[in-house]
């Protein structure tokens, strides 16, 4: 077990304490729950059920016909009350289903898929097929739809299943909280992806910040050959896939390149536990965990909640928000969504509620001319020049700015943390990016 790592990258604070060693709890259901049809990349599911339907918890609610898509089902049983469109996270407003909750009583009235519990011998295209039907993504963040992912061409083997348990965004362990409490179901979900890709090992990858999973983990596995703990470094972004794959297995991804160019496939820890119950109890991902944590709420956790779930009602459920709270954030501090509106909903990719108070607040409205320090060219893991990238950006040097690699970066935030110029980096990259894909379609 060596720990390993990559080149690039930066050591923030991790601000892990007030949650790591809190198991995860249940929330109460509230009144009515909100299901966008888009929760995934891909094309965008069209619902398949009618206002003043009854809908039980599991049932497909929407779906596509798209090949790059995933189905959403409801995560509650209840009755729908709307179809339309609503706030997003992102801010935009997107087309949903709204339901009302039925009692408690109701939740016992499920609507699941035929599990398949003899997956070692089951056919893997009916794998494949059942992990669509359950509308498995990946929970990292990225929310691609799994089942593609376990879909490799022929041309691009898979030898090695990577399981990301870095969780290296500060403040959030909903990750490291399931690999300490749903064990088994990472385990077994991780066997099930190296079966359907026909990969001969499975390697779950752990920060080093995470001593007690990395141990917990070890015993647990124990028994599986093929599936091996590595330790690695604690760093900013371990958990980016190219990054990770290096960090484990010595392989460069080409730039634009996807892992199964080298032979290896990553999944979210969250993601192998949603295989697990779906192909062993046909259990739709209809939830998912959270990490609600940050100065600025009066009692942090770990929450298993619901799909579509307003966000305000995680906030009532660990006490509220205290005098500190200066701005909510949707996932981890370095990648996520400052929130204007607390009625927006917990998606698939939702991996942490963060009330942050001024100092972690701060924003980069007022920057200075780059002052060609270098600190961010040191701190990208894509070796990219984050400096003459978000200059050309801020110009609108959309060519420049294509060839200096905006479509390589991935967003991670790192150039935007070290930079003593408080430029927004990541900014500036985006419309680089959206302008250069304009581009390209036009």
């Amino acid at each position: 077990m060596s720990n390993g790592t990559f080149t690039g990258g930066i050591h923030p604070p991790d601000y892990k304490e007030a949650t790591s060693q809190l198991a995860i709890e249940d929330i109460a259901l509230p009144d009515e729950i909100f299901i966008p049809l888009s929760q995934h990349i891909g094309a965008p599911c069209t619902a398949c059920v009618e206002v003043g339907a009854d809908v039980s918890k599991g049932q497909k609610i929407g779906d596509s016909e798209s090949f790059v898509s995933a189905p959403v089902c409801s995560s509650v049983t209840g009755r729908v009350t709307a179809i339309e469109k609503r706030k997003h996270f992102t801010g935009q407003e997107v087309l949903g289903v709204a339901i009302k909750v039925g009692s408690q009583e109701d939740q016992a009235k499920t609507n699941y898929l035929k599990a398949i519990p003899a997956w070692e011998e089951a056919d893997l295209d009916e794998l494949r097929k059942l992990v669509r039907e359950a509308g498995i993504v990946g929970l990292g963040g990225a929310a691609f739809p799994t089942s593609v992912k376990l879909s490799p061409p022929a041309d691009a083997p898979i030898d090695t299943v990577i399981i990301n348990g870095c969780e290296c965004e500060p403040f959030l362990t909903c990750d490291h909280r399931l690999l300490l409490e749903k064990t088994e179901d990472v385990i077994v979900g991780s066997l099930i992806m190296k079966r359907v890709v026909g990969a001969s090992r499975v390697i779950i990858g752990i920060e080093d910040n995470k001593p007690d999973a990395i141990a917990h983990m070890t015993k647990a596995t124990a028994s599986y050959p093929d599936v091996t703990v590595t330790a690695l470094h604690t760093k900013y972004p371990q958990g980016a896939e190219k990054q990770l794959i290096k960090a484990t297995i010595d392989r460069e991804v080409p730039m634009r390149g996807l892992p199964m160019k080298v032979g290896a496939l990553v999944h979210n820890v969250g993601t192998a536990l949603a295989l697990s119950e779906a192909v062993r109890l046909g259990k739709p991902l209809i939830e998912r965990v959270i990490t609600v944590s940050g100065p600025g709420v009066k009692r942090p956790c770990n929450l298993r909640v619901p799909l579509g779930t307003p966000l305000n009602h995680l906030i009532a459920h660990a006490g509220g928000l205290n005098a500190a709270a200066a701005r909510i954030v949707l996932g981890g501090p370095m990648t996520g969504w400052a929130q204007a509106d607390l009625s927006a909903s917990v998606v698939k990719g939702t991996s942490g509620l963060l009330a942050l108070d001024k100092a972690l607040a701060a924003t980069r409205d007022e920057y200075h001319d780059c002052v060609r320090c270098q600190r961010c060219v040191r701190a990208c893991p894509m070796y990219l020049y984050p400096n003459f990238l978000a200059t050309a950006a801020e110009h609108k040097q959309w060519s420049a700015a294509d060839k200096d690699g905006a479509l390589d970066c991935v967003e991670c935030g790192a150039c935007a943390f070290d930079c003593p110029a408080n430029r927004p980096m990541v900014r500036f990259i985006r419309d680089a990016k959206a302008a250069v894909m304009a581009r390209q379609r036009a």
